[in-house]
Protein backbone atom coordinates (compact mmCIF):
# COMPACT_ATOMS: atom_id res chain seq x y z
CA UNK A 1 0.00 0.00 0.00
CA UNK A 2 1.49 3.37 -1.02
CA UNK A 3 1.52 6.42 1.71
CA UNK A 4 0.70 9.54 -0.01
CA UNK A 5 4.22 12.09 0.28
CA UNK A 6 2.25 14.72 1.26
CA UNK A 7 0.60 13.02 4.23
CA UNK A 8 3.74 12.11 5.11
CA UNK A 9 5.21 15.09 5.56
CA UNK A 10 2.41 16.74 7.72
CA UNK A 11 3.58 13.83 10.03
CA UNK A 12 7.05 14.42 9.57
CA UNK A 13 6.33 18.10 10.28
CA UNK A 14 4.43 17.65 13.01
CA UNK A 15 6.59 15.28 14.62
CA UNK A 16 9.28 17.83 14.40
CA UNK A 17 7.16 20.66 16.00
CA UNK A 18 6.03 18.48 18.89
CA UNK A 19 9.86 17.63 19.48
CA UNK A 20 10.57 21.54 19.82
CA UNK A 21 7.31 21.94 21.96
CA UNK A 22 8.79 19.33 24.33
CA UNK A 23 11.95 21.31 24.56
CA UNK A 24 10.49 24.78 25.05
CA UNK A 25 8.16 23.23 28.06
CA UNK A 26 11.42 21.23 29.22
CA UNK A 27 13.48 24.50 29.31
CA UNK A 28 10.85 26.18 30.68
CA UNK A 29 11.04 23.93 33.67
CA UNK A 30 14.63 24.40 33.89
CA UNK A 31 14.31 28.03 34.01
CA UNK A 32 12.16 27.93 36.99
CA UNK A 33 15.10 26.80 38.82
CA UNK A 34 16.83 29.59 38.45
CA UNK A 35 15.11 31.94 41.34
CA UNK A 36 14.56 28.91 43.61
CA UNK A 37 18.49 28.25 43.11
CA UNK A 38 19.15 31.82 44.32
CA UNK A 39 16.40 31.84 47.57
CA UNK A 40 18.22 28.59 48.56
CA UNK A 41 22.16 30.60 48.41
CA UNK A 42 20.83 32.37 50.50
CA UNK A 43 20.96 30.19 53.71
CA UNK A 44 22.77 27.32 52.28
CA UNK A 45 26.37 26.91 50.42
CA UNK A 46 26.38 25.58 46.73
CA UNK A 47 27.31 21.91 48.09
CA UNK A 48 24.25 21.37 49.89
CA UNK A 49 22.35 23.38 47.40
CA UNK A 50 22.96 20.79 43.97
CA UNK A 51 23.09 18.01 46.63
CA UNK A 52 19.63 18.34 47.89
CA UNK A 53 18.65 19.60 43.75
CA UNK A 54 20.03 16.25 42.57
CA UNK A 55 19.65 13.70 45.01
CA UNK A 56 15.35 14.78 44.95
CA UNK A 57 15.50 14.70 41.53
CA UNK A 58 16.55 11.17 41.01
CA UNK A 59 14.53 9.86 43.61
CA UNK A 60 11.85 11.17 41.52
CA UNK A 61 13.25 10.17 37.97
CA UNK A 62 13.69 6.62 39.52
CA UNK A 63 10.33 5.72 40.67
CA UNK A 64 8.40 7.46 38.20
CA UNK A 65 10.34 4.86 35.79
CA UNK A 66 10.06 1.77 38.03
CA UNK A 67 6.21 2.36 38.05
CA UNK A 68 6.07 3.03 34.65
CA UNK A 69 8.48 -0.12 33.43
CA UNK A 70 9.08 -2.32 35.94
CA UNK A 71 11.29 -3.81 37.87
CA UNK A 72 13.07 -5.66 35.35
CA UNK A 73 13.71 -2.77 33.14
CA UNK A 74 15.34 -1.38 36.01
CA UNK A 75 17.68 -4.82 36.78
CA UNK A 76 18.93 -4.90 33.26
CA UNK A 77 19.60 -1.08 32.95
CA UNK A 78 23.19 0.08 32.13
CA UNK A 79 24.00 1.27 35.70
CA UNK A 80 27.85 1.72 35.53
CA UNK A 81 27.79 3.51 31.72
CA UNK A 82 24.69 5.61 33.12
CA UNK A 83 26.61 6.39 36.40
CA UNK A 84 29.76 7.34 34.74
CA UNK A 85 28.30 9.67 32.16
CA UNK A 86 25.82 11.26 34.66
CA UNK A 87 28.99 11.77 37.60
CA UNK A 88 30.95 13.33 34.88
CA UNK A 89 28.66 15.26 32.70
CA UNK A 90 25.77 16.36 34.70
CA UNK A 91 27.49 16.16 37.91
CA UNK A 92 30.09 17.85 37.43
CA UNK A 93 29.02 19.91 34.97
CA UNK A 94 25.83 21.28 36.82
CA UNK A 95 28.13 22.21 40.08
CA UNK A 96 29.96 24.19 37.96
CA UNK A 97 27.08 26.36 36.32
CA UNK A 98 25.94 26.70 40.01
CA UNK A 99 29.41 27.56 41.47
CA UNK A 100 28.98 30.43 38.30
CA UNK A 101 25.75 31.47 39.60
CA UNK A 102 26.79 32.17 42.87
CA UNK A 103 29.78 33.71 42.29
CA UNK A 104 28.32 36.12 39.83
CA UNK A 105 24.14 36.07 38.56
CA UNK A 106 21.31 34.34 38.03
CA UNK A 107 21.78 36.37 34.60
CA UNK A 108 24.97 35.55 34.01
CA UNK A 109 24.75 31.77 34.99
CA UNK A 110 21.94 32.03 31.93
CA UNK A 111 24.10 33.54 29.65
CA UNK A 112 26.96 30.94 30.09
CA UNK A 113 23.94 28.04 29.61
CA UNK A 114 23.15 30.28 26.18
CA UNK A 115 26.92 29.00 24.72
CA UNK A 116 25.10 25.43 24.66
CA UNK A 117 24.51 25.66 21.14
CA UNK A 118 27.77 26.04 19.86
CA UNK A 119 29.31 23.06 21.99
CA UNK A 120 26.48 21.29 20.81
CA UNK A 121 27.13 21.57 17.15
CA UNK A 122 30.51 20.62 17.54
CA UNK A 123 30.41 17.60 18.99
CA UNK A 124 27.29 16.96 15.93
CA UNK A 125 29.94 18.14 13.65
CA UNK A 126 32.53 15.93 15.26
CA UNK A 127 30.74 12.75 16.01
CA UNK A 128 27.30 13.02 14.25
CA UNK A 129 28.06 13.56 10.62
CA UNK A 130 26.08 17.36 10.90
CA UNK A 131 27.12 19.58 8.01
CA UNK A 132 27.32 23.46 8.73
CA UNK A 133 24.51 24.46 5.82
CA UNK A 134 24.36 28.32 5.57
CA UNK A 135 20.25 28.02 6.92
CA UNK A 136 22.33 26.16 9.79
CA UNK A 137 24.74 28.64 10.32
CA UNK A 138 22.65 31.48 10.39
CA UNK A 139 20.22 29.67 12.61
CA UNK A 140 23.08 29.05 15.16
CA UNK A 141 24.54 32.95 14.63
CA UNK A 142 20.57 34.27 15.41
CA UNK A 143 20.39 31.51 18.73
CA UNK A 144 23.50 33.15 20.29
CA UNK A 145 22.32 36.52 19.31
CA UNK A 146 18.99 36.29 20.56
CA UNK A 147 20.23 34.71 23.99
CA UNK A 148 23.02 37.59 24.79
CA UNK A 149 20.16 39.89 24.26
CA UNK A 150 17.60 37.74 26.37
CA UNK A 151 19.91 37.50 28.82
CA UNK A 152 20.38 41.92 29.27
CA UNK A 153 24.05 41.18 30.42
CA UNK A 154 27.28 42.71 29.21
CA UNK A 155 31.08 41.30 30.08
CA UNK A 156 31.77 44.76 31.31
CA UNK A 157 32.65 45.53 34.72
CA UNK A 158 30.58 41.97 35.89
CA UNK A 159 33.89 40.48 37.44
CA UNK A 160 33.15 37.22 35.61
CA UNK A 161 36.98 36.39 34.27
CA UNK A 162 37.61 32.70 35.93
CA UNK A 163 34.16 32.23 37.04
CA UNK A 164 33.11 32.45 33.19
CA UNK A 165 35.31 30.34 32.34
CA UNK A 166 34.51 27.51 35.20
CA UNK A 167 30.86 28.09 33.84
CA UNK A 168 31.65 27.07 30.54
CA UNK A 169 33.41 23.94 31.49
CA UNK A 170 30.35 23.23 33.16
CA UNK A 171 28.33 24.40 30.30
CA UNK A 172 30.27 21.83 27.82
CA UNK A 173 30.24 19.03 29.93
CA UNK A 174 26.23 19.10 30.29
CA UNK A 175 26.00 19.47 26.52
CA UNK A 176 28.34 16.11 26.53
CA UNK A 177 26.65 14.23 28.79
CA UNK A 178 23.24 14.92 26.76
CA UNK A 179 24.61 13.72 23.97
CA UNK A 180 26.11 10.78 25.36
CA UNK A 181 23.14 9.81 27.42
CA UNK A 182 21.15 9.26 24.03
CA UNK A 183 23.91 7.76 22.05
CA UNK A 184 25.95 5.56 24.34
CA UNK A 185 23.11 3.82 26.35
CA UNK A 186 21.36 1.98 23.67
CA UNK A 187 18.13 -0.04 24.20
CA UNK A 188 16.95 1.75 26.85
CA UNK A 189 14.12 4.38 27.14
CA UNK A 190 14.10 7.66 27.85
CA UNK A 191 13.26 7.40 31.53
CA UNK A 192 16.03 4.51 31.90
CA UNK A 193 18.47 6.62 30.24
CA UNK A 194 17.09 9.55 32.33
CA UNK A 195 17.36 7.38 35.73
CA UNK A 196 20.81 5.76 35.36
CA UNK A 197 22.73 9.10 34.60
CA UNK A 198 20.97 10.80 37.28
CA UNK A 199 22.15 8.33 39.54
CA UNK A 200 25.59 9.34 38.86
CA UNK A 201 24.74 13.03 39.08
CA UNK A 202 23.11 12.03 42.62
CA UNK A 203 25.82 9.81 43.61
CA UNK A 204 28.74 12.23 42.82
CA UNK A 205 27.04 15.32 44.34
CA UNK A 206 26.61 13.25 47.37
CA UNK A 207 29.97 12.09 47.91
CA UNK A 208 30.86 15.71 47.37
CA UNK A 209 28.47 16.87 50.04
CA UNK A 210 30.20 14.48 52.26
CA UNK A 211 33.79 15.23 52.02
CA UNK A 212 32.99 18.95 52.20
CA UNK A 213 30.89 18.06 55.42
CA UNK A 214 33.93 16.12 56.96
CA UNK A 215 36.53 19.09 56.30
CA UNK A 216 33.79 21.56 57.44
CA UNK A 217 33.36 23.22 54.52
CA UNK A 218 29.64 23.19 54.16
CA UNK A 219 27.47 26.16 55.78
CA UNK A 220 23.77 25.53 55.46
CA UNK A 221 21.61 26.98 58.35
CA UNK A 222 20.62 24.55 60.96
CA UNK A 223 17.07 25.43 60.37
CA UNK A 224 15.51 24.15 57.37
CA UNK A 225 11.99 25.43 57.12
CA UNK A 226 8.88 24.64 55.02
CA UNK A 227 10.06 27.24 52.27
CA UNK A 228 13.52 25.71 51.88
CA UNK A 229 11.97 22.09 51.23
CA UNK A 230 9.56 23.98 48.81
CA UNK A 231 11.89 25.56 46.47
CA UNK A 232 13.89 22.24 46.57
CA UNK A 233 10.80 20.69 45.39
CA UNK A 234 10.62 23.30 42.67
CA UNK A 235 14.87 23.09 41.93
CA UNK A 236 14.83 19.42 42.06
CA UNK A 237 11.67 18.15 40.75
CA UNK A 238 10.82 20.96 38.02
CA UNK A 239 13.88 22.48 37.16
CA UNK A 240 15.35 19.13 36.99
CA UNK A 241 13.56 16.20 37.19
CA UNK A 242 11.03 16.80 34.84
CA UNK A 243 12.66 18.94 32.95
CA UNK A 244 15.56 16.35 32.42
CA UNK A 245 13.01 13.63 31.46
CA UNK A 246 11.56 16.03 28.85
CA UNK A 247 15.10 17.41 28.09
CA UNK A 248 16.69 14.05 27.16
CA UNK A 249 13.00 12.96 25.19
CA UNK A 250 13.71 15.87 22.68
CA UNK A 251 17.65 15.24 22.26
CA UNK A 252 16.50 11.72 21.03
CA UNK A 253 14.45 13.57 18.40
CA UNK A 254 16.17 16.56 17.48
CA UNK A 255 19.59 16.24 18.15
CA UNK A 256 21.35 18.15 20.81
CA UNK A 257 22.35 20.62 18.39
CA UNK A 258 18.74 21.84 17.35
CA UNK A 259 17.72 20.91 21.30
CA UNK A 260 19.87 23.09 22.49
CA UNK A 261 19.02 25.82 20.87
CA UNK A 262 15.88 26.42 23.04
CA UNK A 263 18.44 26.58 26.06
CA UNK A 264 18.88 30.60 24.87
CA UNK A 265 15.19 31.26 25.44
CA UNK A 266 15.82 30.59 29.42
CA UNK A 267 16.16 33.98 30.44
CA UNK A 268 12.59 34.89 28.70
CA UNK A 269 11.11 32.37 30.34
CA UNK A 270 12.54 32.98 33.68
CA UNK A 271 11.50 36.58 33.51
CA UNK A 272 8.13 35.44 32.10
CA UNK A 273 7.48 33.35 35.02
CA UNK A 274 8.14 36.65 37.53
CA UNK A 275 5.68 38.41 35.31
CA UNK A 276 2.92 36.12 36.11
CA UNK A 277 4.13 36.83 40.12
CA UNK A 278 3.88 40.31 39.72
CA UNK A 279 7.05 41.47 38.66
CA UNK A 280 7.76 43.88 35.33
CA UNK A 281 7.52 42.65 31.85
CA UNK A 282 10.81 43.01 30.51
CA UNK A 283 10.93 44.00 26.64
CA UNK A 284 14.74 43.19 25.53
CA UNK A 285 14.03 39.62 26.86
CA UNK A 286 10.85 38.87 24.75
CA UNK A 287 12.58 40.11 21.61
CA UNK A 288 15.52 37.84 22.36
CA UNK A 289 13.01 35.11 22.87
CA UNK A 290 11.56 35.84 19.45
CA UNK A 291 15.34 35.79 17.86
CA UNK A 292 15.75 32.74 19.30
CA UNK A 293 12.70 31.09 18.31
CA UNK A 294 13.51 32.71 14.94
CA UNK A 295 17.21 30.72 14.71
CA UNK A 296 15.46 27.62 16.23
CA UNK A 297 12.82 27.73 12.65
CA UNK A 298 15.64 28.87 10.47
CA UNK A 299 18.15 26.07 11.43
CA UNK A 300 15.72 23.63 10.94
CA UNK A 301 14.11 24.65 7.53
CA UNK A 302 16.81 22.39 5.56
CA UNK A 303 16.26 19.37 8.72
CA UNK A 304 17.38 17.13 6.48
Amino acid sequence: MSVNPSEDKVEKDLGVFNSNFICVFAILLFAMGFPAAEYLLDDWDVVSVITARNVSSFILIFFIWLAIEGIQKVRSALWFKGFLIGATGFGIGSFLILILQSLTSPVIAVLACATMPVFAVTLEILFDGRKMTLWFFFGVILVLMGGYIASGATFDNNGIGFAALIGLIGVALFGWASRATVKNLPGMSTLGQTSVTSFGMAGISAVLYLFCYILGLTETTSVITINHLGLVLIYGWLGLGISQILWIKGISQLGIGIASFHLNAAPFYVMFVLFLLGDSWIWYQAIGAFIVITGVIIAQLKFK
